[in-house]
């Protein structure tokens, strides 16, 4: 098969990886267009996938849609050479768009309910959707539901955690350290929303060192007074301290995700959720807030238990060992597009058959 693959995000790279190096290896052909959006084109390039880039996107509504023009016409140009069988992306408006001007079929996965604009742009240009079983939104016909969550699909079985990136830090495995996460609030589903403050993310972390190291991971630039925190990794090694730290406190829904999956106790800080948040925090894999307000006290509660660890260790793995293996249905779902598609939308459960 000759596949097309358009990549937003730095998450979108992790989502794909395992099906895109599994299937080439298989003799199928790739084409990966990607945005240059913080470490997407470095994981792409740790990875040794070839792709094309598109470019920066803009802020701005009205910077988006100049954007989305200008993308339209590269996807466009790109696809007509290489001619796919298929157009995969994680929620791309410009695959969606272009796929149908193309009249090739275009599958697409998303796990945002609040990414409404978004939707709007990909949903009416896709053949078939594909979210988690959780998603609490309808998108129709089309929609086809898995029994998981998106990051498992380089989380669950080819993730060994590297203790070496530890040493790097001169961490040692048993030594506590958190994670704070900050994003830049620049997403079309960003405008309007927020997550800390300036004083409040101080105050955070001035009472959270006396218990562990701190790293402050952030998308946009980090106040001066804070800048000491600041983690700087090669992004290949992320998932490998968030796997040993002892907490994770970040605005990001990927991320938090993340440690939910790998079992790390887990803050989410952000007015916007989402299914798959609010599924793991029913199951007790993270704690979501909607404002900085009672996030410090949370925080020390957890960094106060000894055995934290060890018990989200335990509700992580209960809770996966029921979950379908992502990557064989994100695999066995192209090779065997369209009927593959057909089959799940009549006969969900199938999914469960798959090996």
């Amino acid at each position: 098969m000759r596949i097309f693959i358009d990549i937003g995000h730095p998450a979108h790279v992790h989502y794909f990886k395992n099906t895109v190096l599994y299937l080439k290896k298989n003799g199928h052909d790739f084409l990966i267009t990607a945005r240059e959006k913080d470490v997407t084109h470095q994981l792409l390039n740790n990875y040794k996938i070839s792709f094309v880039s598109r470019g920066k996107g803009r802020d701005g509504l009205l910077g988006k849609f100049f954007y989305l023009l200008k993308a339209n016409y590269q996807l466009y140009h790109l696809g007509k050479g290489f001619k796919p069988d298929l157009f995969i992306s994680f929620s791309s408006p410009y695959a969606a768009q272009v796929s149908t001007i193309l009249k090739i079929p275009h599958i697409a996965f998303t796990d945002t309910e609040h990414a409404k604009l978004g939707i709007l742009a990909f949903l009416p240009f896709s053949n078939y959707v594909i979210t988690p079983k959780v998603y609490k939104n309808d998108l129709g016909k089309k929609h086809i539901r898995f029994d998981g969550y998106m990051e498992q699909s380089y989380l669950q079985n080819d993730f060994n955690p590297k203790i070496d990136t530890l040493k790097k830090l001169k961490l040692t495995k048993n030594q506590k350290f958190v994670i704070i996460r900050l994003v830049a609030w620049k997403a079309s589903h960003d405008i309007g929303q927020q997550g800390f403050g300036k004083d409040t993310l101080m105050d955070l972390v001035n009472s959270i060192e006396k218990y562990a190291r701190i790293f402050i991971l952030s998308e946009g630039e980090i106040p001066q007074v804070l800048k000491k925190y600041e983690l700087k990794i090669n992004p290949i090694e992320i998932h490998n301290l968030l796997y040993y730290a002892i907490l994770f406190i970040g605005e990001g829904a990927t991320m938090a995700s993340e440690c939910a999956i790998l079992g790390t106790p887990s803050i989410y800080i952000n007015t916007l959720s989402a299914g798959t948040l609010e599924d793991q925090e029913k199951k007790g894999l993270l704690h979501i807030f909607n404002s900085p307000h009672g996030v410090k006290n949370k925080a020390l509660e957890l960094l106060g238990n000894p055995k934290i660890k060890s018990i989200q260790r335990k509700k992580c793995f209960e809770v996966m060992q029921n979950k379908i293996d992502v990557n064989r249905f994100i695999q066995w779902l192209i090779l065997g597009y369209p009927h593959s598609a057909e089959k799940l939308r009549i006969k969900p459960e199938l999914q469960y058959s798959i090996k």
